[in-house]
């Protein structure tokens, strides 16, 4: 796992410039699963039951709270699409691949 998870998400309102595509390859590299479409980070999670999904979810929403940096979900079933932006820089920013860490530490609980 990348050194990334145990990082805080630092306040973005934009001024600063998003990753250039270059960029963002290089870090996705120490992201397992994670690919960039559309200059978001994307993942789909594949879960046994709604349950576990919501459980997910729901822990998801408070990493999130707790970092101010708030994925765009599509929740099913047994799955669940996340995806990062940083929208105050309309692009990818450490703060997207800091939460990707996160999600993925919080799967393998």
């Amino acid at each position: 796992m990348s050194g990334f998870a145990e990082r805080r998400c630092k306040p973005c309102e934009g001024g600063i410039a998003p990753y250039t595509p270059a960029q963002a390859q290089e870090l996705l590299a120490q992201l397992k699963g994670w690919i960039i479409e559309d200059g978001r980070l994307v993942k789909l999670y594949p879960f046994r039951n709604y349950f576990e999904t919501m459980a997910f979810v729901n822990a998801l929403a408070w990493i999130s709270h707790r970092e101010d940096h708030h994925p765009d979900l599509a929740v099913g079933y047994n799955k669940c699409r996340v995806e990062y932006t940083t929208h105050a820089i309309g692009g990818l920013s450490e703060n997207d691949f800091i939460c990707a860490a996160k999600a993925d530490a919080l799967f393998h609980l």
